[in-house]
C-alpha cells in the first residue's frame, strides 16, 4: 500500500507564510543590528537569548532533558554547523553585500543539503531529477554572484562566499541532525543545540569583539529582540509545527519565499538596489528546488497524461 502523501492544508499555507515573512525580516533585523555591534556579538545575542527563551518553554512544558553526555557531545557539534558557522559567515557578510542578496544565495542551503545528504545516506541518494536541480540550483548561485566577483576578487566578493560557506554549513548540520538528534523531541533538540552554539558564541565574541555591552541604540535592541526571539526561538517552534503538518517536501516552499520578503524589506527600509542578475540568478534557483521537490514535474505528467 501507498503510502498517504502530505498535502498542506488552509492552515498549514497561513503558517509556512507566517515562518517565510519571520525568516525573511530576519535578515533586515540582523543588518540593523550590525550597525552597532560585531558579528559575532550579534550571533552571541541571537543564540543566547533563543536558549533560554526555548529552555524556558521546555521547562513549562515539563519535558525530559536529556542526561547522557554524548547527545550533550552531539549538540555542541550541532550548534557550531547549524548556529556558530553560518550564522557568523552570513551576518559578517551581510556587512559586505545587500541583505536582498544574502537571502537569494541563502536559498542555496537546500542544493547543498540535497548533495550532503546523497553522500552519507544511501536513502537519498542523488536521482537523476536531483541532479538536475542540483545543477540548475549552482547556475542560479553563480549568475547572482556573476562572473565579475570572480574577475575582481573584492571584499564583496569575499562577502558572497562567506555566505555560501554558511550554507554548505547548514547542509552538513542536516546530515549531523537525522545521524545523532534524529530520536530527540524537537524543541529539546533545538534548545540542546543554541545551548552548544552559546557555549561557543558567547565567549568568542567576548574575545574577538570585547565585552558584550547591554547599554545599546533602541533600535539595535529591536533588532536583536526580532531576531533572538522571534526569527530564532519562535520561529523554531513554528518550523516544526509546519513540518508535522506538511513534511518536509512541502517545507522547502519557505526557501523560495524568504528571499522576496528579505528583497523587498532590503529595498523599502535600506534603499537597497540590487543587479538585475542577482533577480535571474534567483529565478533559476527557484526553478531548480521546484524540480528538486518533484511536484511540478508530476503535475505536468498528470497533465499530459489526461490530455
Amino acid at each position: 500500500m501507498a503510502p498517504v502523501q502530505k498535502t498542506i492544508s488552509p492552515r498549514a499555507w497561513a503558517e509556512l507564510l507566517l515562518l517565510s515573512l519571520i525568516w525573511g525580516a530576519s535578515f533586515l533585523s540582523i543588518r540593523i543590528a550590525l550597525d552597532e555591534i560585531g558579528p559575532l556579538t550579534a550571533v552571541a545575542h541571537r543564540t543566547g537569548w533563543a536558549m533560554l527563551i526555548l529552555w524556558a518553554y521546555i521547562l513549562l512544558r515539563r519535558f525530559a532533558v536529556p542526561t547522557d553526555l554524548r547527545i550533550w557531545a552531539a549538540f555542541l557539534v550541532m550548534g557550531f554547523l547549524n548556529n556558530v558557522i553560518p550564522f557568523s559567515l552570513m551576518a559578517w557578510g551581510q556587512l559586505h553585500i545587500e541583505t536582498g542578496l544574502t537571502s537569494i544565495l541563502n536559498a542555496s542551503t537546500a542544493i547543498f543539503g540535497v548533495i550532503a545528504a546523497a553522500l552519507f545516506f544511501a536513502d537519498e541518494r542523488l536521482t537523476a531529477r536531483k541532479a538536475i536541480g542540483v545543477s540548475l540550483g549552482f547556475f542560479g548561485v553563480a549568475t547572482a554572484i556573476g562572473l565579475s566577483a570572480l574577475q575582481n576578487f573584492d571584499i564583496r566578493s569575499l562577502g558572497q562566499i562567506a555566505v555560501i560557506g554558511g550554507t554548505i554549513s547548514y547542509a552538513l548540520a542536516g546530515v549531523w541532525a537525522r545521524k545523532t538528534l534524529g530520536h530527540l523531541r524537537p524543541q529539546v533538540a533545538a534548545a540542546g543545540m543554541l545551548t552548544g552554539a552559546s557555549v561557543m558564541t558567547i565567549p568568542a565574541a567576548w574575545l574577538i569583539e570585547g565585552p558584550i555591552s547591554f547599554s545599546l541604540q533602541p533600535q539595535t535592541w529591536a533588532a536583536i529582540a526580532y531576531y533572538a526571539i522571534m526569527a530564532t526561538a519562535i520561529a523554531y517552534m513554528l518550523y516544526y509545527r509546519v513540518l508535522a503538518m506538511a513534511g518536509s517536501g512541502n517545507l522547502m516552499l519557505c526557501t523560495l519565499m524568504v528571499a522576496p520578503v528579505a528583497i523587498v524589506l532590503g529595498a523599502v527600509v535600506l534603499g537597497e538596489d540590487l543587479p538585475l542578475r542577482a533577480y535571474v540568478g534567483f529565478a533559476i534557483l527557484a526553478f531548480g528546488l521546484l524540480i528538486l521537490d518533484g511536484r511540478l514535474i508530476k503535475a505536468l505528467q498528470n497533465r499530459t497524461r489526461r490530455t
